[in-house]
């Protein structure tokens, strides 16, 4: 009687444990599928991948790096002056990507290297290093286009708007030429560089 209980009890015994490892396994099994459902989440609501193409925005931003874009900020609060967004162009049926360089009330004036806003001499430390070695070879560092101008001849960027140029000043199709980028078509601001590795790192805004 004694032998049957012992044993009895070593079956039992056994059984736990290999019951307690089936729901711990369980668990985990829920744990990474909402952990799945959350990355899902966060990627198609929150955040958008996007790839740079062209030289519109050398030399911060290159052909064929790989950007993550933030599309809720601008649901929170209106695009400032300086930052990088992507917005769509549906006349030219794809996505652009350049910097923020007046919104809705400035008035707007390009002429050669000097951009001004609402009169004032705008500082853009992140092309001066380009424009001084284009002045240092005798040459403009915007060589093409001043504004306003044929294509936009009203300087002042209306309500619900902004006015945009690529940081690549002579090799941009940008506000100078398409006219300013209404709040509807702008997908969100660039704030990540992931690919290539040796670039990876927020984008300086």
């Amino acid at each position: 009687m004694e032998k049957e209980q012992h044993q009895e009890a070593i079956e039992t015994n056994v059984g736990k444990p290999a019951k307690k490892a089936k729901n711990e396994l369980v668990e985990w099994l829920k744990a990474l599928l909402i952990a799945l459902v959350l990355v899902i989440l966060i990627r198609w609501l929150l955040f958008k991948p996007f790839i740079v193409q062209g030289p519109s925005m050398e030399p911060n931003f290159v052909s064929n790096q790989k950007l993550i874009v933030n599309e809720i900020l601008f649901d929170i609060r209106k695009p400032e002056r300086g930052e990088v967004i992507v917005f769509h162009v549906p006349d030219e049926g794809r996505d652009f990507i350049k910097r923020v360089i007046a919104v809705a009330g400035d008035t707007v004036k390009v002429e050669g290297d000097q951009v001004f806003v609402n009169g004032e001499l705008v500082n853009e430390p992140y092309i001066q290093e380009a424009i001084d070695q284009a002045h240092a070879e005798d040459r403009l560092y915007n060589s093409t286009t001043n504004f306003p101008n044929s294509f936009v001849q009203d300087g002042v960027v209306p309500e619900g708007h902004v006015f945009v140029m690529g940081d690549n000043r002579s090799n941009s199709t940008d506000s100078r030429m398409i006219g300013y980028v209404p709040f509807g078509d702008i997908i969100g601001r660039a704030d990540l560089i992931f690919w290539p590795i040796k670039d990876i790192g927020l984008i300086n805004h």
